[in-house]
């Protein structure tokens, strides 16, 4: 499955009441303004520790990380969830797919993170998210505290295109993994929107070596944990063996029976895991 849905934490439904320090275990849903967009957020726990959750293709907080919101300790932590620019609740503007787009998502990511008053946070990134948070870790070095990817790649293959091209009509996805997101966009949106990012990312492919933010890599100095999915059907394994290859002293974590959404399907041991490197 390309991406597997919670239903959104009940909190979040709350009117958004700016940003706000967060109530022990109640998640905080709001917007505030950063580089000219109004970007979502939910925040929960009251931790010393700042670590923000970075969704995949067409994710959200809520939709790619309500096992993360619901159960990381919150006491330890104060977690953020953000909604990328065009993606989830931090519409208008409508999603584009410049040939900087990962860029642009780490200096947004950043910037929700500095303007929430965090003056050092950590970064979990899945997908899509984990390449944002491997260019934010590599070029603002002092802001992250420690570094945890999984399901991200640092180059496209024509395998890869192969892949993306395969998930490009989202009519022929499981009613499973497709119909939170048409509740969440509507299905013009979801189907354009999927559409264009495949464009996107396939673009990369025609770098040298397919390259998206392989040069970054040996600039990242935090403590790195990569986690990958053995049956991840989206993103071959050799990613996750160049990516730590790239990231000196970084870690690799394997999980056999792991697919795409391994935080999700193992919630209780990916949180466990991250949880331990995070401490």
């Amino acid at each position: 499955a390309l991406l597997q849905l919670q239903p959104p934490a009940r909190a979040a439904l709350l009117t958004p009441r700016g940003p706000a320090a967060c109530y022990g275990t109640s998640i905080t849903s709001a917007k505030i303004q950063v580089n000219g967009v109004h970007l979502h957020y939910q925040q929960t726990g009251e931790g010393s520790h700042a670590v923000l959750l970075l969704p995949g293709m067409l994710g959200s907080g809520q939709t790619d990380f309500g096992p993360q919101l619901k159960s990381m300790n919150k006491q330890l932590f104060t977690v953020v969830a953000w909604d990328p620019r065009g993606y989830g609740k931090s519409i208008p503007p409508s999603r584009d797919f410049p040939p900087d787009f990962f860029e642009r998502d780490a200096k947004d990511a950043v910037d929700l993170m500095q303007a929430l008053k965090f003056k050092k946070f950590s970064l979990l990134g899945w997908s899509d998210g984990g390449i944002t948070a491997l260019i934010a870790a590599a070029k603002y070095p002092n802001l992250i505290h420690k570094l945890v990817v999984w399901g991200a790649n640092a180059s496209v293959t024509q395998e890869d295109v192969r892949i993306y091209s395969g998930i490009r009509d989202v009519s022929k996805w499981s009613e499973k993994v497709r119909k939170p997101l048409e509740e969440l966009y509507g299905h013009k949106y979801l189907a354009e929107t999927c559409e264009a990012w495949v464009d996107g990312i396939s673009r990369f492919a025609e770098n040298s070596d397919g390259n998206i933010c392989q040069q970054l890599l040996p600039d990242i100095k935090c403590p790195t944990f990569i986690i990958h999915g053995e049956k991840d059907p989206l993103v071959p394994q050799a990613h996750a063996e160049y990516i730590h290859k790239h990231i000196k002293g970084s870690r690799l974590l394997l999980m056999p029976e792991g697919k795409h959404n391994l935080h999700l399907r193992f919630a209780k041991d990916f949180n466990r895991e991250v949880e331990n490197f995070l401490r």
